[in-house]
């Protein structure tokens, strides 16, 4: 089959956990063929060469989340209408514009409202109403860009800020903060405006369409299933709503600005989940977050991010390791909450004089990340004075600060086979893939409740209170003194994260998920809006044989089957493909 992947900011172009786990995917289904459409974040991401793909990946589409709209991906219908939007294009887009803004600035139910709520639209119906009517003036007349930049958007936004019923925090929004949201209204919905949807051999030729995020990557997704009847399958490893939250409270925004676009961003997860055929969250945290955006239950499905296993298999046990080393693998940021574990660490040397603790990782994204290492170092220092056993020994600090790459941790096995036990302290955390890694290795594995810690480990480790240093030093102190009892956790550990967490298991498991959608989904007419003759989608409309390589399947292409024509359908004479039958082997005569 063919699958329309839809990315954000990451696959083909941009590295990290992201493309790493698209290029998994579509490495290990070699059977299906996979056009990438990409939405890019920075320039950077698309600059140079375009990347190496397998022979069954197809760069389909990109275009940027940034800057101004290219004028590569203007549609013919802009081009033969113009630029400027005449009286009646500008109508259609005040009017699905207002449903719109008026849909996600509108304060949530039972949250300060007044009033019948039978006398109110329902919001995610006006929402969906103004994005799919946004989306048809886009296919139709085209310059939906330079119309939600213009004077016109932002008296209309300005509008659904003073209603009654508005958010709070809307009311008080200047002209500046409207401008700002209208520019970042223009670029979240610039797939509206793509010409990724006419073409036959675009989304609308496209069998099932995977949206590897919600937000931006999953709107062509909701395209193709209004223009074309395409099943969605929305895929999180990490929440995008949450992520633009987070990303938003530490950007240099006011509060109405921080308010509406939050709204939004919301109001467009909530329409996702609503219209998608399948969501798999990657673990029960993100699950709980959809649920909570709206969506329904019975099409949630976890599926565990797949990582490979086969590099952590030549690391050794923990059993022969005598040594009291503990050791954290990570990002050092404040989430990690770093200060807390030298606390914990400072209590466990006062009964284990022998313990060391190795930190291990580079500095985080954060911008305060570099900062908050450089305090970590000095408290440690703090702490732990270097203290020399005799006048002729050099005093060493039983804390130390490595990076994977140094001649003492040259490579991410190393840095678990140096400790005999992993801990995890932070205070927020989404999928731990540190603490994953560990239990490939068979490590025994002391971490905080955050987050996805609990699904992950199970009961193969010992977890305790986030932000509590007293109880992380008591599990560290109880684990260092029970070599026994670290073999015991450190197997059941590996056991389970090669049952649950494997490369394997997460392409079995979306190979099945493919399959389940397209057995569901009715056949459908052509991209190009070919119709049929008593407009009702026939199965096997293209038989099968026609999408097999080899030359006897290429008579079939553009044929259908005498058998599956049906009475109605206009050409009875349509000729039946005959399809050769090998004369050998087992099967012969059947």
């Amino acid at each position: 089959m063919r699958i329309a992947l839809l990315t954000e900011g990451g696959y083909p172009y941009a590295t990290g956990e992201s493309h790493a786990w698209c290029d998994r995917l579509v490495r290990g289904l070699t059977t299906h063929e996979f056009d990438v459409y990409a939405l890019t974040t920075h320039p950077r991401q698309a600059a140079g060469s375009p990347p190496r793909l397998p022979a069954h990946v197809r760069p389909a589409g990109t275009a940027p989340l940034w800057g101004a709209f290219p004028d590569e991906h203007r549609r013919p219908a802009e081009e033969r209408w113009g630029r400027a939007a005449g009286r009646r294009e500008r109508r259609r887009f005040a009017g699905h514009f207002a449903d719109l803004a008026a849909a996600f600035t509108a304060t949530p139910a039972g949250e300060g409202r007044t009033g019948p709520d039978h006398l109110m639209i329902d919001k995610a119906d006006r929402f969906a109403a103004g994005l799919y009517g946004l989306a048809d003036l886009a296919r139709t007349h085209g310059g939906l860009p330079a119309l939600l930049r213009s004077e016109d958007a932002v008296r209309i936004l300005e509008a659904a800020c003073r209603a009654p019923r508005a958010l709070p925090a809307a009311h008080g929004a200047q002209v500046r903060d409207l401008l700002t949201v209208t520019e970042e209204l223009e670029r979240a919905l610039r797939p509206l405006s793509l010409d990724w949807y006419g073409d036959p051999q675009g989304l609308g030729g496209a069998d099932l369409c995977h949206a590897t995020s919600g937000g931006a990557a999953a709107l062509p997704g909701l395209l193709a299933k209004r223009f074309f009847g395409t099943p969605l399958l929305v895929t999180e490893y990490g929440v995008r709503l949450r992520e633009h939250y987070l990303a938003r409270a530490t950007a240099p925004l006011t509060a109405p600005v921080r308010a509406l676009l939050a709204a939004f961003q919301k109001a467009l997860a909530a329409e996702t989940y609503a219209q998608a055929a399948l969501i798999t969250p990657g673990n029960t945290h993100t699950r709980r977050w959809q649920q909570r955006c709206g969506a329904d239950p019975a099409r949630l499905r976890t599926v565990h991010e797949g990582m490979d296993a086969g590099r952590f298999a030549a690391v050794a046990d923990a059993e022969a390791d005598d040594s009291k080393t503990l050791a954290w693998v990570g990002a050092i940021e404040p989430a990690k909450d770093i200060i807390g574990l030298l606390h914990a660490f400072a209590e466990i040397r006062r009964s284990e004089p022998e313990a060391t603790l190795r930190i291990i990782g580079g500095v985080g994204r954060d911008p305060q990340a570099p900062g908050y290492r450089a305090h970590c170092r000095a408290l440690a220092a703090q702490l732990f004075p270097d203290e020399a056993a005799d006048d002729r020994t050099a005093g060493e600090n039983p804390v130390s600060f490595e990076e994977i790459g140094s001649p003492e941790v040259p490579t991410v096995e190393d840095a678990y086979a140096c400790g005999t036990v992993l801990v995890l302290s932070s205070a927020v955390e989404g999928f731990p893939r540190s603490l994953v890694e560990a239990m490939f290795c068979g490590r025994a594995t002391v971490s905080t409740d955050t987050g996805a810690v609990p699904e992950v480990i199970g009961g193969t480790g010992l977890m305790v209170p986030p932000r509590n240093p007293h109880a992380l030093a008591e599990a560290c102190r109880a684990l260092l003194g029970d070599p026994d009892r670290r073999a015991r956790l450190g197997a059941a550990a590996r056991a389970r994260a090669l049952e649950l967490f494997t490369v394997e298991q997460n392409i079995a498991a979306f190979r099945g998920i493919y399959l389940e959608l397209i057995s569901h989904a009715p056949g459908r007419p052509a991209a190009s809006g070919a119709a049929y003759a008593d407009g009702v989608p026939r199965p096997f409309d293209s038989p099968a044989e026609s999408h097999v390589p080899g030359h006897w399947a290429a008579a079939c292409a553009g044929r259908t089957p005498s058998w599956a024509a049906g009475e109605g359908r206009d050409g009875a004479g349509v000729q039946a493909c005959a399809v050769p039958v090998p004369s050998a082997g087992r099967g012969e005569g059947t």
